[in-house]
């Protein structure tokens, strides 16, 4: 028993729970289970990521401050790597992920007290003895430089230092370190100098004598030597001292050692290197460099860890045959042997070399740890393209990585509201990635745009990736102008303007980068179309277990899910919709343990699609102007008056809607300074803009979204408008 340290009351521990959030906690344990929820705890900011800031709670437990928990944008804290910052405990899962919220209190002064937790008992700073793990470890190394650790059998790692203990009581002097590379000046130290009292040799013993008991147990211990090893072959060498040679890849200062990622010809492992706590190690070492690396493998939290002893840069032809080898060696598993289509069609088989080359190219990303942004448009075929893509590279990723977060550090899926990528877009990704060159080290990313971009309208936001050096690649099934090709890397665009979806596009590009998905996301080039669906595609769904009815709940469960929250990925619930992968789905639905998960949520939300479209076009129906225009019928609908402006369904999707239900051949819908147009006949958008334009000289006149077929105008024109743009579509149904 003791006694509360705000309020006195007998207590099992040191704080009461009426106190508990009154007290800020330095956490010094080694597991997630420790940790005590609701409260406080002193942290130090691992890094950043897109969803929020990693914080290490101790060397060995780390929590996410997601951005949902945080007052304003993610971009507005001023929070560095190695900062001091103090969080609240929201809740620790089953697989160990702790999940933080932000405290307005940022100085232990805001607190009224202070403990100390050790694992799971609480004491007060003046009861824990100095030295005796009263300052942060290594977080990589997992132990403070200058003692032992126990290896978790009763003994001891040695870390290369004598202890203040041995130095009193022991005579034999410390074992030379092993110098494992050539270039001794530029590694770490490992051990203290040798005073000038244990370089003096040894007396030699008496003739005769026997050696002294303490003699054979003092014995020095065998010195060990680094051997060559392969990334892949880490997981079998834990506790062995390994020698590495690869790529620097990435360098990440952390508020203990610097990590750096290190990519050989197999794969890609983190070595944790420590000088001194926030202090960047080894400064001279750049990424992009090859090296060679010595170290010890380690095991933490499942994850393989190497713990940095030595590193040089190589030169010469040294760098020069390692190079050849990431080379050779980026090429044989870069490349698919060949296309893999999710069911046949002759339109993607036309195109295989750009499927090919693009799969090459997003595997490559991979390769070389640098990461991967996926833009897509916010609509059900837009997040049907992007999700296969992501499905497809996610495992890639795991394979490549160690690391267990590694996924959410190199795929990026960011929807887009419009399916032009601007200017707007242009810079919020190019800030992004700054950013994270600058805070993170990382490289620029590959940027792949899944059915946008594809038109003129998108040169100058391409233009603007290219200027910094990031890859794009255009996965497209709308034909591509002329003008693309010379802003983007590769451009994956059928050369039949035949009816094909971006989904079935991007789909079966997943495929062929990763044929291990073929049978998850089968279902999914069906679920992208609205109508007219290649019977190829429903028998894939069909072989998958998603009949015609499922796919059509399917498609538009995501539709409005898409329209919420259109900037925010939603990977978990997508998932959960398109794959059925949340046992939670079913609960939240109603639905009982025996109806798959995709079944109840799709439907619980389908049912709200239709729903809300019905009395959107209802509505809609009963307030359209229907005329008739050089003997083409046309029906004009003013969405400003008669829709909900910031409710689903949006203007696009309504329109789609009302023209299928309609017996007019043109359905027009018209707002303050936007236009868009349904018609029984292909139109030229740019064409109509023209014409309209000549009509209406000083309107502004602009052909804004081709794929929505949506033209843009100045407010004031607005009654001028319609009639030049009614005049210039009916001309073009001659």
């Amino acid at each position: 028993m003791g006694n509360c340290i705000i309020c006195g009351q007998d207590v099992d521990g040191r704080i009461c729970q009426s106190h508990e959030e009154d007290v800020v906690f330095d956490f010094r344990g080694d597991s997630p289970d420790q940790l005590v929820r609701n409260r406080f705890y002193r942290g130090v900011v691992d890094g950043y990521a897109d969803f929020g800031v990693f914080i290490d709670l101790s060397p060995n437990v780390t929590g996410l401050l997601h951005r949902s928990e945080i007052d304003g944008r993610l971009e507005s804290l001023d929070w560095e790597a190695g900062d001091t910052v103090y969080v609240q405990v929201k809740s620790v899962r089953e697989n160990g992920n702790v999940d933080l919220t932000s405290s307005i209190r940022q100085s232990e002064g805001e607190f009224r007290g202070t403990l100390i937790q050790e694992r799971t008992e609480e004491k007060l700073p003046e009861e824990v003895e100095e030295g005796n793990g009263s300052e942060r470890s290594d977080e990589g190394n997992g132990r403070e430089r200058g003692t032992a650790e126990s290896d978790g059998g009763g003994g001891a790692v040695e870390t290369g230092v004598t202890t203040e203990a041995e130095t009193e009581t022991e005579e034999e002097p410390e074992p030379e370190p092993v110098e494992t590379v050539s270039e001794p000046e530029t590694a770490a130290p490992t051990a203290e100098p040798e005073s000038e009292a244990e370089s003096e040799p040894e007396p030699e013993a008496e003739a005769g004598a026997e050696p002294a008991a303490e003699t054979e147990t003092a014995a020095e211990p065998e010195p060990r030597e680094a051997t060559h090893s392969e990334i892949a072959d880490l997981p079998d060498r834990v506790d062995e001292l390994v020698r590495i040679e690869g790529e620097v890849v990435s360098a990440r200062q952390t508020g203990g050692p610097t990590v750096f990622e290190l990519r050989d010809e197999t794969g890609v492992a983190d070595c944790a290197a420590f000088v001194e706590a926030g202090v960047r190690a080894y400064p001279e070492i750049e990424i992009g460099d090859i090296v060679r690396l010595d170290g010890e493998v380690e095991l933490r939290h499942d994850e393989i860890q190497v713990e940095t002893e030595a590193l040089v840069e190589l030169e010469g032809d040294e760098a020069a045959e390692v190079e050849r080898r990431l080379a050779d060696a980026m090429t044989d598993r870069a490349r698919p042997d060949e296309l893999t289509l999710v069911a046949h069609d002759e339109r993607l088989e036309a195109i295989s070399g750009n499927l090919l080359d693009a799969a090459e190219s997003i595997r490559r990303a991979v390769l070389e740890s640098r990461p991967i942004v996926v833009r897509h448009g916010a609509t059900a075929d837009g997040y049907v393209a992007g999700v296969a893509l992501e499905r497809a590279i996610l495992p890639l990723v795991r394979e490549e990585h160690a690391t267990s977060d590694a996924e959410y550090h190199y795929v990026n899926r960011r929807p887009l509201e419009d399916a032009v990528y601007g200017m707007n877009d242009a810079t919020n990704d190019v800030t992004k990635m700054l950013q994270d060159r600058e805070r993170h080290d990382e490289k620029l990313p590959l940027v792949v745009l899944a059915g946008t971009a594809s038109t003129v309208e998108s040169e100058d936001g391409l233009e603007m990736l290219g200027i910094y050096g990031a890859d794009r690649i255009i996965v497209d099934a709308a034909p591509a102008d002329p003008e693309i090709a010379a802003v983007t890397d590769v451009l994956v665009n059928p050369e039949s303007d035949d009816a094909l979806s971006t989904g079935a596009l991007a789909s079966s590009l997943a495929t062929t980068l990763n044929s291990g998905v073929g049978d998850e996301i089968a279902h999914l080039p069906a679920v992208s179309y609205w109508e007219d669906t290649p019977q190829s595609y429903l028998d894939a769904a069909r072989d998958a277990g998603f009949d015609e009815e499922h796919v059509t709940e399917l498609r538009e469960a995501v539709a409005l899910e898409a329209y919420y929250q259109s900037y925010s990925e939603k990977r978990e619930l997508i998932g959960d919709l398109l794959f059925g992968e949340s046992e939670e789905a079913v609960a939240a639905a109603g639905a009982p343990e025996d109806v798959a998960a995709e079944e109840s949520l799709a439907g619980h939300i389908a049912t709200q699609f239709r729903e809300k479209l019905d009395t959107e076009v209802e509505t809609a129906q009963a307030n359209t102007e229907e005329s008739e225009a050089a003997g083409v019928s046309v029906a004009v609908l003013d969405t400003d008056s008669y829709t909900h402006k910031y409710d689903f369904p949006p203007t696009s999707l309504l329109l789609d809607e009302l023209h299928r239900r309609s017996d007019a051949e043109v359905t027009i819908g018209i707002a303050m300074d936007k236009l868009w147009i349904r018609a029984e006949t292909d139109l030229d958008l740019r064409a109509v803009a023209l014409d309209a334009a000549e009509n209406a000289p000083n309107a502004g006149i602009s052909a804004a979204g081709l794929r929505e077929c949506r033209i843009e105008f100045l407010s004031g024109a607005r009654e001028e408008v319609e009639i030049a743009v009614i005049g210039a579509v009916t001309e073009q149904f001659d």
